[in-house]
């Protein structure tokens, strides 16, 4: 979910708010807390060590105090406060970040809400011999730093709630500047149900005012045993120079490929459907298609029958120059400006009137075009031809830059799966349906919106923030036969 690496990597000793960004709307009554000083405000803090303090209190209450059963009592209640406030929040992501599409950001919530594990995964492994008795358990780390992206605020919020207290630890979360006030109300509503519930005050907490030294102080405080970001490789990377235990969620490019026995009526309105799915503000949403020739004409009719708009050479350039911008050291990089807009109001700057029911741009394009290459998180979709299934594989590697994120296949050949899967190598590799099945918007499995590929973890639940701790019952105590 990079916005910009480049940018992050050259500020990440300073404050977060001045990386710059589309401009927000000031803030509405119901954002603005009250002032907590070091007791904070249900969770928010006025200091980063007094968000550290109180959460690490709140662990030691939590771990020592609260069974298996109690976790699920509570994560419960979260996931009913959730839902009775996913309309609001949505409105207010909308409202504070300028990106993303209402509708879509109920369907995100829903899903981190209601397929987002608790303490049930975290299964107990036993093994008993002559030498006796093991057992090995998912113990927690203690307090973690959470750090969350503006894409998805408080589906974050609320996926890392759910996973790390699952888990027996608290968060500190430093939530993303363009989106504080709607994490703030967030964070601030889930420790109400949490209290209600019977749950101790501060299993998460944050402070008023993100930054980038908040992490680094984070960082150094002993009592913080994990760090976790969702959010570019700078962040990423950054995360990992701390000398902490790292989880990892970075940035993504993910082709489609559109094989010569495709499904091209399925193909087309799969892809419709996850490259305009929240105005392609996701890491794991479709970013460019590589169609083999004789698909790809067929897959043009169908993309436009479900109401992409198709874009003309002249259109595509001009559109180019408004939406990237060149990137120091050559190349181009994403104007922040346009990331998550909607297609009619992109499209509008070139001059093209569509209705709002049009979510999305498609454009034919080179393999080394810089739609092709730059992780764009809009609504504009470049199609490359392709002329076998071999070039389309190359192109596609080459556009996902070694993230290892996500990648997509429509194919009816096996063989072409197994091919592509085993080269590309992502994290999350959906066939012949959109990008978003894979974390279970529409497919199976649970959902996270903390994808950590740079780190290995992959797709996140409760088990991927907890340590492995083994009991040995040796002599063959409890053994019966």
């Amino acid at each position: 979910m990079d916005i910009s690496s480049q940018e992050i990597e050259a500020i990440v000793k300073q404050v977060l708010a001045g990386m710059g960004g589309a401009q927000t709307s000031a803030a509405p009554a119901a954002y603005t807390a009250a002032p907590g000083g070091a007791a904070g405000d249900r969770g928010v803090f006025e200091n980063v060590d007094d968000a550290v303090e109180a959460a690490w209190k709140a662990q030691r209450d939590w771990a020592a105090n609260y069974k298996i059963e109690d976790r699920q009592r509570i994560i419960e209640a979260i996931r009913r406060c959730a839902r009775a406030h996913v309309e609001e929040w949505c409105h207010k992501i909308v409202e504070e970040t300028g990106m993303g599409r209402y509708e879509d950001k109920v369907e995100k919530h829903l899903a981190v809400i209601n397929k987002t594990p608790g303490p049930e995964c975290l299964t107990t492994e036993a093994k008993s011999g002559d030498a006796g008795l093991m057992l090995e358990e998912y113990a927690p780390f203690g307090v973690i730093c959470s750090i969350t992206p503006t894409t998805n605020p408080t589906e974050t919020i609320i996926n890392n709630t759910i996973s790390m207290i699952a888990g027996g630890n608290t968060v500190v979360f430093n939530v993303h500047p363009r989106a504080k006030r709607v994490s703030a109300d967030c964070l601030q509503t889930l420790n109400t149900a949490i209290i209600e519930a019977g749950g101790p005050a501060n299993l998460i907490t944050m402070t008023r005012e993100p930054t980038m030294e908040n992490v680094d102080k984070m960082a150094a405080n002993p009592k913080i045993r994990l760090m976790a970001g969702t959010g570019g490789m700078g962040m990423v990377n950054a995360l990992l120079r701390s000398g902490k235990k790292c989880i990892g969620a970075g940035a993504g490019n993910p082709p489609v490929i559109v094989d010569e026995t495709a499904d091209i009526e399925l193909a087309g309105r799969k892809i419709y459907e996850g490259a305009s799915f929240d105005n392609n503000i996701l890491c794991f949403a479709e970013k460019e298609v590589f169609a083999v020739n004789t698909a790809y004409d067929g897959l043009l009719h169908e993309l436009q029958k479900q109401g992409a708009y198709l874009l003309n050479k002249a259109q595509t350039e001009q559109l180019v120059n408004i939406v990237l911008q060149p990137k120091k050291g050559g190349g181009h990089e994403v104007n922040k400006k346009w990331v998550g807009k909607d297609a009619a109001r992109i499209l509008e700057t070139i001059g093209v009137h569509v209705p709002d029911t049009c979510r999305l741009a498609i454009c034919e394009v080179p393999a080394d075009h810089p739609f092709v290459l730059v992780e764009q998180m809009m609504p504009v979709l470049p199609i490359v031809r392709c002329q076998s299934f071999e070039q389309a594989v190359e192109d596609a590697v080459v556009a996902e830059h070694g993230n290892r994120h996500t990648a997509s296949i429509f194919s009816k050949d096996v063989d072409h799966m197994t091919r592509f899967a085993r080269v590309i190598e992502t994290t999350i590799y959906v066939k012949n349906s959109a990008t978003k099945a894979g974390v279970g918007i529409g497919g199976e499995g649970h959902c996270t919106m903390t994808i950590a590929g740079p780190t290995g973890e992959g797709i996140t639940c409760a088990k991927s923030f907890c340590r492995r701790r083994r009991c040995m019952l040796a002599e063959g105590g409890l053994r019966i036969i």
